[in-house]
């Protein structure tokens, strides 16, 4: 049985912080002794800070801090209208900020779904803060001197609904958005239909017969239907809205990206049943980093739920192995 913690665990703490002019809310874990070093989850969607309630706990054994933010447009985050705030390059600048914050020159990073590809763009803008990068379904895409739209992919097609007035216009209210997490969270209907596909986007007509989630409890469940209700779905579908602006943003860095390499060591775990982000869209990856490890566990979407053994186990093996920043409480 893989340690988590609960919505209201008293092992975090829920902090504030301002950065770059937003409030941004965070949990923060701390180890039992000094930290050896911090680590900063990024969440993605829909999800947020308590995404990451199985890896926590391992994480603090290692000795290391834990910072996890709700991001831009989640929970107790500032959400802004306008799709600005929720660029890779705002979101990078505003860890970097949240380090200087804290006091930190140095920290670790891990990433899910959207939090996967900040990440990397974080240790694209701010190499000297970062000493190494995990990344859990999401691979690697390196900035690019063409546009290319992402909805285009059949695996991605749904963006093209989530940009767009009808989701944050019907998931309205707390009980609205609990069906929806509920669906999205691998609740079916009663002849084991999704509400959710990545050709489409959400089946609205579904979300009246869904059964409970494999994946949370209902106190979870509660817990981040609360938290969503805050802002509502605009600010976290502002994140689709954002391909243009990030194409911008990164055309600065198209000069150093010819045979460029991330100099810190870099995993990779993808969900081999995952629909919208394969470990297939990670071949040749190797050729940007100098020091690329790749696993694989047998999950959709929600690995960090569904093996949290496994994905610990890797990051686990990770860090002693790569970054040697939790060998002392090994």
């Amino acid at each position: 049985m893989v340690s988590k913690i609960s919505p209201k665990d008293a092992q975090v703490s829920y902090k504030t912080a301002k950065l770059n002019g937003a409030t941004y809310g965070y949990i923060l874990a701390e180890p039992q002794g000094p930290p050896l070093n911090t680590i900063f989850l990024i969440h993605g969607w829909p999800d947020m800070s308590f995404g990451w309630r199985y890896q926590i706990p391992l994480l603090t054994s290692l000795g290391l801090r834990v910072v996890a933010p709700d991001m831009m447009g989640y929970g107790g985050t500032d959400a802004p209208d306008s799709p600005t705030f929720y660029t890779f390059k705002r979101a990078a600048d505003d860890m970097a900020a949240l380090a200087k914050e804290l006091g930190l020159s140095n920290i670790i990073l891990g990433g899910h779904d959207w939090g996967g590809a900040v990440v990397y763009r974080i240790a694209l803008h701010y190499p000297k803060l970062i000493s190494a990068v995990f990344s859990v379904c999401t691979p690697y895409s390196p900035p690019s001197s063409e546009y290319r739209d992402m909805a285009r992919a059949p695996n991605f097609k749904y963006q093209l609904q989530l940009r767009g007035p009808e989701l944050e216009g019907k998931i309205v209210g707390e009980e609205k958005l609990k069906q929806f997490l509920k669906g999205m969270y691998g609740g079916r209907t009663p002849d084991k239909q999704m509400s959710f596909s990545v050709d489409h986007g959400c089946h609205f007509e579904r979300l009246d017969s869904l059964g409970p989630s494999p994946l949370l409890s209902e106190e979870e469940l509660d817990f981040y239907a609360k938290q969503y209700a805050i802002h509502g779905m605009h600010g976290p579908t502002n994140w689709y809205r954002t391909g243009e602006l990030n194409f911008e943003d990164e055309k600065d860095l198209l000069p150093k990206m010819e045979g460029y390499k991330f100099d810190m060591p870099v995993m990779y775990i993808g969900g081999s049943r995952d629909a919208a982000l394969p470990p297939a869209l990670a071949a040749g990856m190797e050729k940007h980093f100098r020091s690329l490890t790749k696993g694989e566990v047998n999950a959709g979407h929600w690995a960090l739920w569904e093996k949290p053994a496994e994905v610990n186990q890797y990051i686990k093996e990770f860090l002693f192995g790569q970054v040697g920043s939790a060998k002392a409480s090994l």
